[in-house]
């Protein structure tokens, strides 16, 4: 019995317990490190603020948001995830990327474990999605990695995207980025 229990008391003793944001999307759980998220504003207070992006290369991304002198692009959680479609309440805008994520409520700022790491079945582009897991309350969750939402190709398509309206002459915000 005792090796059975040797390798998971070894992962445990690496695991670094942090605050993270526990949201919820299409009434599924997860959660994003505190320090990720630079701001929660309702979408409601974002309507002088937000511009729609008239021919996205992605679905998951149809609006931009000003933020100071750059923009950052507003993501679908729902359609990222391949979740029932909702109607989100808040926007979470995230440090250091210029990705801004729909979610449909905030449960609450809790003081998880850690994370561990994702199981090899996790194959697809979860793998990206997904920093890994984190065990609450019994309940297992998927801790959102920030970086997960965009990549760096997507913000170019998405860049060029907007460019290519603000050529036309649509009011689109995003052609100071």
């Amino acid at each position: 019995m005792k090796s059975s229990s040797a390798p998971e008391s070894r992962s445990r003793r690496h695991l670094r317990p942090e605050t993270a944001v526990l949201f919820t999307v299409a009434e599924r759980l997860f959660a994003i490190a505190a320090d990720a998220v630079q701001e929660i504003r309702s979408t409601d207070s974002l309507a002088g603020s937000a511009s729609e992006i008239s021919d996205s290369p992605l679905a998951k991304v149809r609006h931009t948001l000003e933020r100071g002198r750059g923009i950052s692009y507003v993501v679908n959680t729902g359609i990222h995830f391949g979740l029932p479609i909702t109607r989100p309440a808040l926007v979470l805008i995230l440090r250091q990327r210029r990705v801004a994520v729909l979610v449909d409520r905030i449960e609450r700022m809790a003081e998880i474990p850690g994370v561990l790491s994702l199981p090899p079945a996790f194959t697809g582009p979860e793998r990206r999605w997904y920093r890994g897991l984190t065990y609450i309350e019994d309940q297992i969750i998927p801790v959102v990695d920030p970086t997960g939402f965009l990549t760096d190709d997507d913000l170019r398509l998405l860049d060029q995207a907007v460019q290519a309206g603000a050529m036309r002459g649509e009011p689109v915000g995003a052609a100071r980025s």
